[in-house]
């Protein structure tokens, strides 16, 4: 589903008031839209089935029906949290995010500063926003599976619009498995509800983190062998295929140890060389562009070649038609601070002046340590704004966490094309297109696996290295050794390549170094120097709202 349709779709797509009935969500964070709309009415032909599709693909990339934050219009997708604010990436980025040594916060929003304080509740109110905008997803995604049945399709389509709206249905399966994926890695357990429970205002069962894995792990294995889903690269740009259910897999096995207790590294690696060996490829040039290859990939043309045969899903955004406070525009506009030299480094007129990194990320830069060569003269993909917005020096260190001249600042998406112009003539949004799966993740999984035990140690250093040519456009010194592949190794390369696209907190829980002593960065637990937490906080807590007319559910442990 290309990025200028996704948005002039969704608005039409308004069947789904049906499917809210199917969620657990409560009170005045309740799904929110009301329509007279029917199925009957929606699910007449072809157009009407993609319409829906749009909106489930849009859900994690808009708010609303109507425009990116419209108090008045009573638009928005969600009540009991502020439109803009509910957007599915901002929300889930900033959990994984804010949480960790790579962001930080200055606004004073309610419950945004217990992000990286990490001394949320289950009171929260952007924990309970995240937690419905997961389960918002998957009512949608529930509800055009129940209609998209075979019989239903037998009932309203014919000839090779019944395989076309098949194809859509296993779409709708795999953006489901994520949403639950997302539930298994911030919640671990939680409500469960299919197309095959009831519509109504009933309380969904319970499900523990084992539970969940296995149902996504079966789907997505599923997918992957359906003939209905595309095969890799066949699809439309920003659509997904077999390719993203093999690269979930491998996330999801790269995880098993922490979800279930049970390693799967050597699923993980499988899973990964399907992906690296489906013909997508590394930007590893960008002639005429302003960007390094690696930046290629997150400017507002990367839905065009090369950055696209690298990106293998995308959630598509652009400065006309995918309109959100969410998104590439929160990390953009969130990112960037008043000065006019700042704002036009990024093509933007404006700057929220809010997100900012600590030094634990600069140094991943600066001392990699063993003897590598790295820094952010060399290595393409450290772009730090060092200035404060009179143009004197920021400092590194972070004295005040609430003051935003302190820190540096991240420059990563521009919302600039590869010739550098400015999209959008001041719109203020962003064109940028979100990589939700890249190849260099899945080539990153493959190596971790590798290391772990699950697969061939000479095809992951070729791997890392591949990157590493990319990101020091093939300076010598780049490369390392066997020896210096360690798992450590790939935490901090991790944290080079995949900053800032929502990894950190899952890979920090994966090498017991989030909630731990043993690692501290600024700030974390609310302590200038750092401090450990209580281990509990490697899940976030079940709304309390939640639990309250939900009998079935229970707290996870500490909350």
């Amino acid at each position: 589903m290309n990025k200028y349709l996704i948005r002039g779709l969704v608005a039409t797509a308004t069947s789904l008031v049906l499917a809210v009935a199917s969620t657990s969500c409560t009170n005045d964070l309740d799904q929110q839209p009301k329509y007279e709309l029917t199925p009957d009415k929606v699910y007449v032909d072809l157009n009407g089935y993609r319409q829906v599709l749009a909106k489930l693909y849009g859900g994690f990339a808009l708010t609303g029906q109507i425009g990116p934050a419209n108090p008045t219009a009573n638009g928005g997708d969600l009540n009991g949290i502020d439109e803009g604010t509910s957007d599915y990436l901002r929300q889930y980025w900033s959990a994984q995010e804010l949480t960790t040594d790579e962001a930080t916060v200055v606004w004073n929003d309610l419950g945004i500063r217990d992000w990286h304080n990490m001394n949320w509740d289950s009171s929260n109110p952007l924990i309970r926003g995240l937690y419905s905008r997961i389960y918002f997803e998957i009512a949608t995604c529930n509800q055009f599976i129940r209609e998209s049945s075979d019989e239903k399709l037998a009932a309203r389509l014919s000839g090779n619009d019944v395989a076309t709206v098949k194809r859509y249905r296993a779409e709708a399966r795999f953006l489901r498995a994520v949403s639950y994926m997302h539930v298994i890695d911030l919640y671990g357990n939680g409500p469960f509800v299919t197309e095959t429970d009831a519509v109504g205002f009933t309380s969904p069962p319970y499900s523990t983190r084992q539970q969940l894995f296995t149902y996504v792990e079966s789907e997505l294995t599923a997918l992957a062998a359906d003939p209905d889903f595309a095969e890799p690269r066949t699809n439309e740009y920003a659509r997904v295929d077999k390719a993203a259910a093999w690269a979930m897999l491998s996330r999801l096995y790269l995880n098993a140890q922490v979800y279930t207790g049970t390693a799967r590294y050597a699923d993980a690696a499988t899973q990964a060389k399907k992906v690296i060996d489906a013909g997508y490829s590394l930007v590893t040039a960008a002639a005429g562009s302003v960007a390094s290859p690696y930046g290629r990939l997150f400017l507002a043309d990367n839905n065009t070649a090369p950055a696209r045969n690298e990106i293998i899903w995308p959630v598509a955004f652009d400065v006309n038609n995918t309109q959100s406070y969410g998104g590439t525009t929160f990390l953009v506009n969130g990112a960037t601070g008043s000065s006019a030299a700042w704002q036009a480094r990024v093509g933007q007129s404006t700057g929220w002046t809010g997100l900012r990194t600590t030094r634990n990320l600069f140094n991943l830069f600066q001392n990699p340590g063993g003897g590598l060569v790295s820094d952010t003269t060399l290595d393409t993909r450290g772009r730090f704004w060092t200035r404060k917005n009179d143009n004197s020096a920021r400092s590194l260190e972070i004295g005040d966490l609430y003051d935003f001249e302190q820190g540096y600042g991240v420059v990563k998406f521009r919302n600039v094309n590869s010739a550098g112009a400015a999209q959008g003539a001041g719109l203020n949004f962003s064109s940028v297109d979100f990589p939700m799966i890249r190849l260099a993740e899945v080539m990153l999984t493959y190596a971790e696996a590798a290391i772990r035990g699950g697969g061939d140690r000479a095809l992951a250093l070729r791997y890392v290295n591949q990157l590493r040519a990319r990101a020091f456009n093939n300076q010598p010194g780049s490369a390392i050794t066997d020896a210096q592949l360690t798992d450590r190794f790939i935490l901090d390369e991790r944290g080079r390549e995949l900053f800032w696209e929502g990894y950190r907190r899952t890979d920090l829980i994966r090498y017991n170094r989030f909630v731990e002593s043993s690692y501290l960065w600024p700030w974390k637990g609310g302590v200038a120097a750092g401090r450990a937490v209580e281990p509990f906080r490697v899940l976030f807590p079940i709304p309390a709202a939640d639990l309250s007319v939900n009998r079935n559910l229970r707290q996870n442990d500490g909350y």
